[in-house]
């Protein structure tokens, strides 16, 4: 026992801070890294993508007060991306913060990018089969995502249990892994798991719900008047969505919207509404790691409770 606290001592430290959308994440990284000498990664999947701004909440330089951000704005919103280059290019940049002799802040929702560094998963690249995953779509078609739900099921129940069912691309996918490797995704999941590089201190931050959804509802109406629709707009007419970019909330309501296929008010409600829904499944699934240090989001001075914590 005493080897293993030796080893984790000599682990390089790095902040994380969690929580649901609209929690002040954002706002608790940039005042830990002013008064840590820190610098943030950002682990949203959304952020990610250029021209996806407003939507995603991504930071202004104004709001970044002369911190430097890293995996913001990299990728094009027609191009895919996956957690394995997000963990490589994490890593990386954690490396880079590091080498300079700062400390690195990852800040993010997006769960299974936390996760993966948390864990320090490494990814096996399994092989893809186009022409099973188009079969599968095709019967989902005829049969309905139950069909899938209980072929999944058969197999893996784990992972059955815990992707949502109207994820059909992730079902699919889980499906793939066992037709190519013979091998379940949770077993490969299980197997990848090598622990962490570095010392995490995670700092999640909580809201009570009403309060939380008080918070989702003004930002949503914030995005749209500072222009999410125009937004859209200039994507759709420039480059396009790929699937996972068009993921991102708020924007397939936008296009919907722009499509004529439900009214501006319609809009409006479905956007808050499928936030509030995200905000709670995040919150579901960060509640499962009980190493996460929670903090109330009430507190106007959230980072000297961290602070605290951290000394």
């Amino acid at each position: 026992m005493q080897k293993n606290e030796e080893i984790k001592e000599k682990l390089p430290k790095v902040i994380v801070v969690v929580g649901p959308t609209a929690s002040g994440k954002t706002s608790l990284a940039i005042e830990l890294a002013k008064r840590l000498n820190g610098e943030i990664i950002s682990a949203d999947s959304m952020q990610i993508y250029k021209d996806m701004s407003i939507g995603t909440a991504k930071p202004t330089i104004e709001e970044m007060q002369g911190i430097p951000h890293y995996l913001l704005d990299f990728v094009e919103p027609n191009e895919d991306f996956n957690v394995a280059k997000y963990k490589e290019m994490a890593e990386e940049k954690i490396e880079e913060i590091l080498s300079k002799g700062k400390l690195p802040i990852i800040v993010g929702g997006t769960g299974l990018y936390i996760d993966t560094l948390l864990k320090g998963i490494e990814f096996s690249e399994v092989p893809r089969d186009e022409d099973y995953c188009k079969e599968l779509e095709k019967k989902v078609e005829q049969e309905g995502v139950n069909w899938l739900e209980n072929e999944l099921r058969k197999i893996d129940p784990d992972s059955a249990n815990k992707i949502e069912k109207n994820n059909i691309r992730r079902m699919i996918r889980a499906l793939e892994i066992y037709k190519v490797t013979g091998k379940t995704k949770t077993q490969l999941d299980l197997e990848s798991i090598k622990g962490p590089k570095y010392e995490y201190y995670v700092f999640g931050i909580l809201w009570n719900r009403e309060e939380l959804y008080q918070r989702i509802n003004y930002r949503v109406d914030v995005m749209l008047e500072s222009g999410l629709i125009k937004e859209v707009e200039k994507i759709m007419q420039t480059k396009g969505f790929s699937k996972t970019a068009l993921q991102g909330l708020g924007y397939k309501e936008v296009v919907n919207y722009l499509d004529g296929k439900i009214t501006y008010e319609e809009m409006v409600e479905k956007i808050k509404m499928e936030t509030r829904r995200y905000a709670k499944r995040q919150m579901t699934w960060f509640k499962r790691n009980d190493k996460i240090i929670w903090l109330d989001g009430k507190n106007k001075e959230l980072y000297k409770e961290a602070i605290k914590y951290l000394q």
